[in-house]
């Protein structure tokens, strides 16, 4: 047995076999290290456990008894996980099999983003690899959506399985002899405005898709979620502004993606199809265009290198098929009105920003100090009651 520990999560490592002569030491050895790591989420990392009887069994169950929360068991062995799901075991604790080993090398790269890269494995599928900060736990969320999308009728990949690639996680979709739609603008500009009409299609039938209640988590409680973690960075009023803000986001059944560019949506047999959905949540579509708006119109202006990395496409082309979304899918074809309304949606995606480190990400805790100081206190706060408005009427 040994441990890993990571701020507040202990991981106990069982190899071996645990059977009737050494159980009880286990169960006492346990027992200590649990009660020496009180208020810490144990899991129990069975990855190099090759066989546990009766009497492991009853010591792992004494341990979820002490434990104050929930009790997992990863990387379980075929072998093993048929003893836990005879005994019943899987019904009390959260038990989980090992994950398959995948190599990308060789592998054609489709892009990469904030979160992982996607490779194409063979003609019939791809899988994301995700960086090594991404937990298991959110990975698999990432999972559980892209399942609930595809069964409420959005447009979607079919995910399978979660895998281990190298010492990262991830999870393999099955997409036949598709391309992003991102490479699909850049190889073909002559068709450009077919793409986007595809792509304002995809949109909109994103935002008019209604889920039942809890598919998805609130766009609103994600936001509460960023701003719980703010007070290292901003006072106790700013962060009072900043709910006050969130409260006034009209409630809605529909999806947004929140991270709806060309780079995560897939051409498969000539159907659009969406992939890398983390973030999806349910919320009035003008939470989805903020988005849209940071990758297609602001990011080509001030970060093009990251962008186009991003979305396999130049910024200036990145920057066209960006004013033509909006211009389509809002009805606005005046230069300068599409510029207002750019304006408007400049404001929310301040606001957004101002949530970012929030979210623990290594970018939004670094720039956290100049997130606050060049957007939320000259720009956020001062007008808080326009971007009320905005989200009310927009």
């Amino acid at each position: 047995m040994r441990t890993t520990i990571n701020e507040n999560d202990l991981t106990i490592h069982l190899e071996g076999r645990i059977d009737s002569n050494n159980a009880k030491d286990i169960e006492t050895e346990l027992l200590a290290l649990s009660e020496a790591n009180s208020g810490s989420v144990i899991t129990i990392d069975a990855e190099d456990l090759e066989y546990i009887s009766s009497a492991g069994l009853r010591a792992l169950l004494k341990l979820r008894k002490q434990s104050d929360e929930p009790l997992k068991v990863i990387n379980v062995s075929p072998e093993v996980y048929e003893i836990f799901d005879v005994t019943g075991f899987t019904q009390l604790f959260d038990v989980s099999k090992k994950l398959r080993q995948i190599n990308v090398d060789g592998c054609e790269k489709l892009g990469e983003g904030g979160n992982g890269a996607v490779y194409r494995l063979d003609d019939d599928k791809i899988v994301k690899v995700y960086k090594p900060w991404m937990k298991l736990e959110s990975i698999e969320r990432e999972r559980s959506f892209a399942k609930t999308a595809f069964v409420n009728g959005i447009p979607s990949v079919i995910a399978y399985d979660t895998v281990k690639v190298g010492d990262c996680l991830g999870v393999v979709f099955e997409l036949l002899k598709s391309d992003t739609l991102g490479h699909a603008m850049r190889d073909n500009p002559e068709r450009l405005e077919e793409y986007v009409d595809r792509y304002v299609a995809l949109a909109k039938t994103l935002h008019s898709t209604h889920v039942p209640s809890g598919s998805f988590s609130r766009i609103q409680d994600v936001m509460h979620a960023k701003a719980d973690n703010l007070g290292q960075w901003c006072s106790e009023e700013e962060i009072a502004v900043l709910r006050s803000i969130i409260d006034t986001i009209p409630n809605a059944d529909t999806v947004t993606h929140n991270d709806l560019h060309p780079g995560n949506i897939m051409i498969q047999d000539g159907e659009l199809v969406l992939i890398d959905m983390p973030e999806v949540t349910m919320g009035p579509s003008v939470c989805d265009l903020v988005s849209i708006y940071r990758d297609m119109i602001s990011a080509p202006k001030n970060q093009p290198s990251v962008i186009e990395g991003s979305i396999g496409m130049p910024a200036d082309l990145i920057s066209k098929a960006g004013n033509m979304f909006f211009s389509k899918y809002t009805g606005i074809t005046n230069s300068e009105d599409l510029e207002g309304y750019y304006k408007k949606l400049g404001l929310l995606y301040a606001f957004n920003v101002s949530l970012m480190p929030g979210a623990g990400g290594a970018n939004g805790m670094r720039f956290a100090d100049t997130i606050m100081n060049s957007l939320l206190r000259p720009i956020v706060i001062p007008n808080e009651q326009i971007i009320k408005a905005l989200f009310q009427s927009m």
